[in-house]
């Protein structure tokens, strides 16, 4: 349990300094820049972490699958600790120096995980993180200044598809992990649970962008666009059945991706119109 309290600690801390963001603010663009920074992490976590190896954690949560307990720990440090504090940096204006601060106790932070052997490189380092997170904080306040004034299409798109994708892959992937409802076999890697992860991520990446194409097209009947969006799901989940990539272990586990599409057609038409309008 030693390991845990340090994640568990951290991600305590960053909910507290989250929930004091939205209380200064009174609106909902940190939420909408919060979900934007989660998911630009999500992507790129996918590349460094799921596919090529970067680090492991070893919060010691989940017991099952040790790549399973590293993602609980990436999803922590990476996909919620680091968009809090961009969220921090960018609605509150803070300058270059701030950045700095920010990205040294962050490297402080992977320093202090590294000594207490609760996570470990492999070919990552240190530097990679500090002069990383320099770029990451300046995408924020950029983005930011996006969200509070009206986007040109280009803008609109990329920020709906990374808020309509950090919700659908924490909505798609964190009952994978904690309820073993399902698991992915495409043969790309040996480790069962990076193999499932790694095609759970590019499941929700495509699922993303169905969801924002389909939430801006103009539909004469809604309910129409719930059934293909439902009837759709359905079939894809076949078919991966049947073509011995996904195993689903649970009796819920296809009716809830079936009612998560339908829910992310929702949200995904909410934040569309919500971004639609000036600040």
């Amino acid at each position: 349990m030693h390991n845990s309290y340090w994640y568990l600690a951290l991600l305590l801390l960053d909910t507290l300094l989250f929930c004091f963001i939205l209380i200064k603010k009174r609106n909902m663009q940190p939420l909408l820049l919060l979900l934007t920074m989660i998911g630009l992490a999500y992507i790129i976590e996918t590349i460094i972490f799921n596919f090529l190896g970067s680090y492991d954690y070893h919060p010691k949560i989940i017991k099952h699958f040790s790549f399973y307990d590293s993602e609980v720990g990436a999803f922590v440090s990476n996909a919620f600790s680091l968009p809090v504090i961009a969220t921090l940096i960018a609605v509150f204006h803070l300058n270059w120096i701030w950045k700095i601060i920010f990205s040294g106790l962050f490297v402080g932070i992977e320093w202090l995980f590294l000594k207490l052997h609760i996570y470990e490189h492999h070919w990552w380092k240190l530097v990679y993180t500090g002069f990383g997170l320099l770029g990451y904080f300046s995408i924020a306040k950029m983005f930011y200044k996006w969200i509070i004034q009206p986007q040109n299409r280009f803008q609109h798109n990329l920020l709906l598809y990374l808020i309509t994708g950090s919700i659908s892959a924490s909505a798609h992937i964190l009952p994978m992990l904690f309820f073993l409802n399902r698991f992915y076999r495409p043969g790309w890697f040996e480790n069962i649970g990076r193999d499932s992860i790694a095609f759970a991520a590019i499941f929700y990446l495509c699922d993303s962008l169905f969801y924002c194409g389909m939430v801006q097209m103009n539909w004469k009947f809604k309910w129409a666009l719930y059934l293909v969006t439902g009837l759709l799901m359905f079939i894809v989940n076949q078919f991966l059945i049947s073509v011995g990539i996904l195993h689903s272990r649970i009796w819920w586990d296809q009716f809830y991706y079936v009612g998560l599409s339908l829910m992310m057609i929702l949200l995904t038409g909410i934040v569309d119109r919500r971004l639609s309008k000036a600040s």
